[in-house]
């Protein structure tokens, strides 16, 4: 029987590979691989597997392995589908894949196979798709090739490399070329920053309308909205090979103690913790918190067939979950907390306690912590664990450009998820948030702690291999509860006197440096010198209700009153700010005024100088020393006001002087008429 079209275009491709190592579609390049390809749904939207006609790998000479996936088709206009914007169309509008455009078109195809890839093992966080096509017309035959690049680094946006005549291109000899044209297709810091924006603002959008739908229809208390929704998302994530996501079709609505709504998800929630390998203890606490929400209320009855669980899950998985799973390394749960609790009414100070930092912040906040792969980074009061996620950005991007062996970056992107971050919390609400952040993030949660950290934590490692070993910190990163003592201060010192090296830098209200922190500024003044303070934009517009700065201190080290400390005023940070409820963040946070930029001047203006001014005035910009009383650390007591009067300045005088003297008079005169 002859061969189709289709095949005798693959056995082209195939050819040109002569000179390289190559899989077919039946063979096995690597058991990760296979699993990692075989767990994804087929192309048709099925529980099959995938296929790929071709497979093979790309290796650098630094020992980078990406693999490529290769699909073929044989039909004129068979390459490739794209979207109004040039886009890859395999997205639907509701977030669901279209299986028709992977299954029928080359590129699209490719792409499915490297994006299960990436989202499905360990090792690969980069892959290429190569599409080729080939038809005859009257002068022979066409052959097509477009190539795109995906990178969990590019938030898995497929980039498309140059266009290639045949596959020669992926040969040894080729390589370096071909990595080259890869490496410059990252997406700029701009373009990712505005990415992450991009992401932020729809799932900000999407939660919104959640939450609208639960205050007005539902009638679900505003205290269980944020269990409900976090559980919702563990549910609807699963464990690759092991625990299958659940499916909206799993509620059926029936009211038996072991198979209503609210039992099947718990049940669902509790396998997945239980694949994430937490220990007993940590499982049991939050599958109790979550009981409360899923079993112990009335969620879980039907109303006109449905549960009121089914009608929030279905939104959960069709809504949320397709820009939740492209967007894992943003601080996800703290803006869902941010979100769902904007609407609560509760007193000043509780407010201030739970008001959650936003990422650009965090972000900030762990470069000026100078944040690296060997850094070991604490959080006294995590909440969501933004600022431990922004340390892990950092920590994995700095071992990757200094780590060349795969073997010893793997290694070593373990150990800083598994032993290089820690974070307490006390609220049991806030606690699930942080563990939900962390697991996503591929930490499974080792090292985020349920406690009081003033009056139960010890310090140390409390499970795994290094259990009750000294967790030995030398970064300390924290937004306090301002109602604490010292403003929160109280936090800093307890944290600082555990360690002996390093970086602290804080966010707190502004006033604590300026008398209302002590007696624990003067302390910690003892042991540790200032380096830094940073009075702050209104970064919560007005929800904490308290003017912030950042303190910046190098530990262990005793202040020196001669010591110079840079004071910056950052109330520009280039973002203006709304705070209209149900707006989106594209319409309540706008840069306005260069504000990345801005931020990024920051960070260099600390660690390097005045010579970095740039976008700051020398007004904004103070070089002073402070006493050793811990009282004068704020922009505003070092802030040098022009006392030397001008010539305005005295016709202006003159002018009241001159006005007084005339209304004397008037009102002289008229006594006199009297």
């Amino acid at each position: 029987m002859p061969k189709s079209i289709e095949e005798q275009v693959e056995d082209w491709g195939k050819k040109q590979l002569k000179k390289t190592k190559y899989y077919t579609k039946t063979e096995i390049i690597n058991p990760e691989i296979e699993k990692a390809l075989k767990i994804a749904p087929s192309k048709k939207g099925g529980n099959g597997s995938n296929f790929p006609d071709i497979k093979l790998f790309i290796q650098t000479k630094s020992l980078r392995k990406i693999p490529v996936m290769v699909e073929v088709k044989g039909k004129k206009g068979a390459l490739i589908k794209v979207n109004a914007s040039n886009e890859i169309d395999n997205i639907k509008k509701d977030g669901s894949p279209n299986f028709t455009n992977i299954n029928k078109y080359a590129v699209n195809g490719a792409i499915h196979y490297a994006n299960a890839i990436i989202n499905n093992s360990i090792t690969y966080k980069e892959a290429i798709a190569v599409g080729l096509n080939g038809y005859d017309e009257p002068g022979g035959r066409i052959y097509e090739i477009e190539t795109y690049y995906i990178s969990r680094d590019n938030y898995c946006i497929p980039k498309r490399l140059k266009t290639y005549e045949d596959l020669s291109f992926l040969l040894p000899g080729n390589i370096d070329k071909l990595i080259d044209e890869i490496d410059n297709s990252y997406l700029t810091d701009e373009e990712l920053e505005a990415k992450a924006k991009e992401f932020e603002n729809e799932i900000e959008i999407k939660l919104k309308k959640l939450n609208q739908v639960m205050q007005d229809d539902l009638k679900i208390s505003v205290g269980s909205r944020v269990e409900l929704v976090t559980g919702m998302i563990m549910a609807s994530l699963g464990v690759a090979g092991k625990v299958a996501p659940l499916e909206i079709a799993d509620l059926k609505g029936e009211m038996g103690s072991k198979s209503n709504d609210g039992q099947v998800i718990i049940n669902k929630i509790d396998s997945f913790l239980e694949e994430r390998n937490l220990p007993y203890e940590k499982k049991a606490m939050i599958i109790n918190d979550l009981s409360r929400v899923f079993i112990y209320s009335d969620l879980w009855k039907t109303v006109n067939g449905e549960s009121k669980l089914k009608t929030v899950y279905t939104s959960v998985k069709n809504d949320i979950m397709p820009i939740f799973t492209s967007a894992r390394h943003l601080d996800f749960t703290g803006r869902l907390f941010n979100v769902l609790n904007a609407w609560v009414d509760i007193p000043d100070s509780d407010k201030n306690d739970v008001v959650l930092t936003p990422r650009y912040v965090t972000d900030l906040m762990a470069k000026l912590a100078k944040v690296n792969k060997d850094s070991y980074v604490w959080d006294y009061a995590t909440g969501s664990a933004g600022f431990l996620i922004s340390s892990m950005k950092l920590m994995i991007k700095d071992a990757e450009n200094k780590i060349k062996s795969p073997k010893k970056l793997n290694e070593k992107i373990t150990k800083i998820k598994c032993e290089q971050l820690l974070g307490i919390e006390k609220r049991s609400d806030i606690y699930l948030l942080a563990v939900l952040n962390m697991i996503l993030m591929g930490d499974g949660s080792s090292n985020i702690i349920h406690k009081d950290s003033l009056t139960e934590y010890t310090g140390v490692y409390e499970q795994g291999i290094l259990k009750d070993k000294i967790y030995p910190a030398n970064v300390f990163l924290l937004n306090p509860p301002y109602s604490a003592q010292g403003k929160g201060f109280v936090f800093v010192e307890k944290a600082l006197n555990k360690m002996n090296n390093g970086r602290a830098v804080v966010l707190i209200q502004e006033n604590a440096g300026s008398g209302n922190g002590l007696p624990y500024t003067k302390r910690i003044l003892e042991n540790n010198s200032l380096v830094a303070s940073i009075h702050m934009s209104d970064i919560f517009h007005g929800k904490a209700g308290v003017q912030t700065a950042i303190y910046i201190f190098d530990v262990g080290i005793t202040h020196d009153k001669r010591q110079i400390v840079k004071f910056i005023d950052f109330s520009n940070d280039g973002y203006t700010r709304q705070n209209r409820r149900k707006s989106s963040q594209a319409t309540n946070l706008k840069n306005t005024d260069h504000a990345i930029e801005r931020y990024d001047e920051i960070v260099n203006l600390v660690l390097y100088g005045k010579s970095y001014l740039h976008y700051f005035t020398e007004d904004e910009y103070i070089e002073d020393v402070i006493t050793l009383n811990g009282d004068d650390w704020t922009f505003k007591q070092h802030q040098k006001i022009d006392t030397i009067p001008t010539e305005d300045d005295f016709s202006d005088v003159v002018k009241e002087y001159l006005g007084w003297k005339l209304s004397a008079l008037i009102k002289g005169d008229m006594l006199n008429e009297n």
